[in-house]
């Protein structure tokens, strides 16, 4: 790969896209369900968390274009668009009163709790960003490649990395924000003691934070040093649209490590239920929705999903 006359730089994770207002509007959607739901309401929040779920469907109408052409990523394009059926069925199964959902939309809800406020809020969002940054630089200087450290396009936060050919560098979505928003909704909406809560969320956290750290550094490597600059990577490349000089980086985050994390939070969700067994039940909601079909995980998974049977502090 050939220098070219100014450095190429990318992001290594998301970029905000319009659909801020409609995600704001998805979560306080959810928030008047929740509300409706712990006041006693029941009838009338099964049916506020349907009109939710419609609008957040409409939400992942108006983001799956980014994902699968912009961004040129299949993994996220695909799971976005197939998101848009998936809930307005959700919707359409409260509407008609099966109410074992009304925990996921609670966990919905705390998703958006973690994920939305902590991005608006500039120090946060700052703190976040330099902190992996640090960290990605160290573990890139592990492996004996030393880029210049230096502030990023966006915010100008120090969070670039540049080598002699590609630079790429960190923005919120690179933080791991989005995987520990999905486990801290799960843990924070079942019904277990604190305690195991807790303890929970700190084990989800800190494999999502290392798992993160080793994705950050493999893509910003593999980048600037085009270790993918292959003419089988380039031919696979130029079907998705992708430039010949942005080819390393697109297969290595969009398509090794993307693919790669779709397994690793199903890695994560099974060591997560052997310590909250008690978010099985939002599991087989979760499957329930996707096929039509009851699951007992309890037994598929043998995890004793009663908190009464456990030593560490039932109920």
């Amino acid at each position: 790969m050939s220098l070219p006359l100014s450095v190429e730089s990318v992001t290594l994770g998301g970029v905000t896209v319009g659909s801020d207002l409609l995600g704001w509007l998805v979560l306080a959607a959810f928030l008047l369900g929740a509300v409706l739901d712990v006041t006693g309401r029941v009838d009338v929040a099964r049916r506020a968390y349907a009109g939710a779920w419609a609008l957040f469907a409409a939400f992942w109408a108006v983001v799956f274009p980014h994902f699968l052409f912009t961004k040129a990523s299949a993994v996220e394009g695909v799971l976005a668009l197939v998101a848009v059926p998936a809930c307005l069925y959700t919707g359409y199964l409260l509407w008609n009163g099966r109410d074992g959902l009304h925990v996921l939309s609670r966990a919905v809800l705390l998703m958006g709790v973690v994920y939305y406020p902590t991005q608006a809020i500039p120090f946060v969002r700052e703190f976040l960003i330099e902190l992996v940054a640090d960290q990605t630089h160290w573990g890139i200087q592990l492996l004996g490649y030393s880029p210049e450290y230096t502030t990023g396009p966006e915010y100008g936060y120090q969070n670039m990395f540049v080598f002699s050919e590609f630079a790429t560098y960190i923005v919120y979505a690179c933080t791991g924000i989005g995987s520990i928003a999905i486990f801290g909704g799960l843990i924070a909406a079942v019904d277990a003691p604190l305690r195991r809560k807790l303890k929970s969320f700190a084990l989800a956290i800190g494999i999502i934070w290392v798992l993160n750290l080793v994705r950050n550094v493999f893509v910003a490597v593999a980048a600037g040093k085009g270790w993918f600059q292959h003419q089988a990577v380039l031919d696979f490349a130029a079907l998705a649209g992708i430039e010949a000089s942005h080819a390393s980086f697109w297969f290595a985050h969009n398509v090794l490590s993307q693919t790669a994390s779709v397994f690793a939070l199903v890695g994560i969700t099974w060591i997560v239920v052997q310590e909250l067994p008690e978010m099985l039940g939002v599991l087989e909601e979760v499957l329930f929705v996707a096929t039509g079909s009851e699951y007992d995980l309890e037994s598929a998974l043998d995890v004793d999903a009663n908190p009464a049977m456990r030593a560490d502090g039932g109920e």
